[in-house]
C-alpha cells in the first residue's frame, strides 16, 4: 500500500489507454457484485483466485451474504474499504470486521460521517448498526494489494469530503465510482458535506481522464462506461 500521494505511473498509463506488461494479468479474477439492504448499495467481492487474497467494497448490509461468497471461494480478506461512510454503504463494515479481522479503511474526511451513524440511521428509519475502529485511513495514491493485483484510489470528493473512487489495475481497468457517478446521473450533493462543484470537478478531472472503454461500476444501479457518461449524462455534456 502506497502512501504516499503521487498517482503512480502505471495508473497515469491506464487513464491514457496505454497498456502495462504484468506478469499476473492471466490470472483469473474472482468478481461478485450484489446489491445490499433497503436502499441496494452494489457491494463488491474482489479476489486474486491464484492467492485466494480479497478485498470487500461498499459493505453496506447483509454481512452473511458477503461472508458466505468469501467462505465460499475459500478467500482471506486483506481490506474492507468503503467508497464513503453513508450507511448504506458502511452498515455491515464493523460485522464484517468482527468476523474476519480485515482492516477496515475509509477516506479520513468521512470520519464524521461515520461517527454519526446513529443519526444516519434515524434519518432513514432503521437500527443503527454498529461501528468499528477504523484501521487506516484511505488517501489519493494508495495502491491496496491483494495477491498479484492491485486496487488504486482516487479521491473524488463532493457526494462527501471523503467520497473516493476505485480503480482495478488491470489491462482493462475498471472504476468502481462509489456515488461519485452514475449511469446517467451523479452522486446528490445536498447531504452533509456534499458540494456539487466538488463532483462535477472531481468527475471530470479524476474520472474522465479514463479512455472511453473503461468500465463503471457505480454504488447503486448498473455499470456505463466512461465513453457514455461523457457523451450523454446530462450533468456533463457541455451546454452550448
Amino acid at each position: 500500500m502506497r502512501l504516499d500521494g503521487a498517482v503512480p505511473a502505471d495508473l497515469r498509463a491506464r487513464r491514457e489507454g496505454r497498456s502495462r506488461r504484468d506478469t499476473n494479468e492471466t490470472l483469473a479474477l474472482i468478481f461478485e457484485h450484489f446489491p445490499v439492504g433497503p436502499l441496494q448499495c452494489n457491494c463488491v467481492v474482489i479476489a486474486d483466485e491464484h492467492t485466494k487474497q480479497a478485498i470487500v467494497v461498499d459493505p453496506g448490509d447483509e454481512v452473511e451474504r458477503i461472508f458466505d461468497i468469501l467462505k465460499r471461494h475459500g478467500l482471506t480478506l486483506r481490506a474492507i474499504v468503503a467508497t464513503h461512510a453513508h450507511i448504506d454503504h458502511v452498515g455491515a463494515l464493523a460485522s464484517l470486521k468482527q468476523l474476519t479481522g480485515a482492516p477496515a479503511m475509509i477516506h479520513e474526511a468521512d470520519v464524521p460521517l461515520y461517527e454519526h451513524l446513529a443519526e444516519q440511521a434515524a434519518w432513514l428509519g432503521i437500527q443503527p448498526p454498529s461501528s468499528t475502529t477504523l484501521d487506516r485511513y484511505l488517501r489519493e495514491g494508495d495502491r491496496l494489494a491483494f495477491g498479484g493485483r492491485t486496487l488504486d484510489v482516487l479521491h473524488t470528493p463532493g457526494h462527501s469530503p471523503g467520497s473516493v473512487s476505485f480503480v482495478l489495475d488491470e489491462k482493462s481497468p475498471l472504476v468502481l465510482s462509489g456515488d461519485t457517478l452514475f449511469a446517467g446521473s451523479i452522486g446528490r450533493t445536498d447531504l452533509w458535506g456534499g458540494s456539487f462543484p466538488q463532483i462535477i470537478d472531481s468527475i471530470r478531472s479524476k474520472l474522465l481522464t479514463f479512455p472511453d472503454e473503461v468500465v463503471v461500476l457505480p454504488g447503486h444501479g448498473p455499470r456505463t462506461t466512461i465513453g457514455a457518461e461523457r457523451e450523454s449524462n446530462p450533468f456533463l455534456v457541455d451546454q452550448a
